[in-house]
């Protein structure tokens, strides 16, 4: 007769149970399925998002896209624009591969993960590719059937994910890292100059040159003191009598005055008879040459 181990309780005796702790096949399998569901978790974008993504054109994912990601300066800050880039350039690759939402889900994340893997932790190019080679071994094919319902990626679409990645991130890797890691000199989009204008018309000399003496040994000793309102008014009253009585002088005099008509016809006839002889001279040096010609 078989015997059966008895446990205490304070109520009385009970069979001894499954002890706390030790692992069943069930729960083995359990353990082994959450395990593989924290791969590639949690998701970059959620089902709500990638259904909402499916309806837009290009255009409109960069912008829903630019949004989640709180880009604003996109023309002026290119980091931002080539990330939003390379995030818009996966989704549409996506979108002509048929994915499912799921699959969206998880092609989206290790997109994420590689940047952050990137930018962050500054994982480099061999270890990147040791990563995301581990991963795609968890979430690609398997030859095992037993956990063949874990397969978000048939042979086909891990090869072509394993294409696009090398041409898109890893054959550019070198670029992304000067990107994240470079300092570069900021551009100079604009400045201001202090521009020094001309003085007003009671400085009677220009303002020294900056090769020249300072400015305060000319203030002090070469430039003249301002004439106040009450000097200027003396001085215009000093001359102003004067410089009328010389222009009236010079307007009212006739400069003819101190000449008759026979003077006039005198200097006329004079000036027309040198003129005369001029051209008479030239006349006949013009005519004397042309008879010349003609002998020879």
């Amino acid at each position: 007769m078989a015997t059966v181990s008895l446990g205490t309780t304070p109520g009385g005796t009970t069979p001894v149970g499954t002890t706390p702790g030790v692992n069943t096949p069930d729960s083995e399998k359990n353990d082994e399925f959450q395990e593989h569901e924290k791969i590639l978790s949690p998701d970059f974008l959620s089902t709500a998002q990638i259904t909402d993504l499916l309806t837009e054109d290009v255009d409109g994912i960069q912008e829903k896209l630019r949004i989640f990601l709180n880009f604003k300066n996109l023309h002026t800050h290119l980091k931002d624009a080539i990330i939003l880039d390379y995030y818009v350039s996966g989704f549409m690759w996506a979108k002509g591969m048929d994915f499912s939402v799921t699959q969206y889900s998880k092609f989206m994340t290790l997109l994420d993960m590689l940047l952050h893997n990137l930018r962050t932790l500054h994982m480099s190019l061999e270890d990147s590719i040791k990563w995301f080679g581990e991963v795609m071994a968890e979430i690609g094919p398997r030859h095992s059937q037993k956990k063949k319902e874990w397969n978000i990626f048939d042979v086909k679409q891990a090869n072509a994910i394993i294409d696009y990645l090398k041409i898109s991130l890893f054959q550019h890797y070198k670029l992304y890292e000067f990107m994240f890691y470079s300092t570069r000199e900021e551009i100079v989009i604009g400045t201001e100059q202090v521009i020094e204008v001309v003085k007003p018309a009671d400085h009677p000399f220009p303002a020294p040159l900056e090769e020249g003496i300072s400015l305060d040994t000319y203030s002090a000793f070469i430039e003249p003191p301002p004439m106040s309102d009450t000097d200027l008014n003396g001085l215009d009253q000093e001359q102003g009598p004067e410089e009328t009585q010389l222009d009236t002088d010079t307007s009212d005099k006739d400069p003819l005055a101190g000449f008759t008509i026979e003077d006039v016809k005198s200097v006329l006839a004079q000036v027309t008879d040198d003129v005369l002889v001029s051209i008479q001279a030239l006349l006949c040096e013009a005519f004397s040459h042309h008879t010349s010609a003609q002998v020879n």
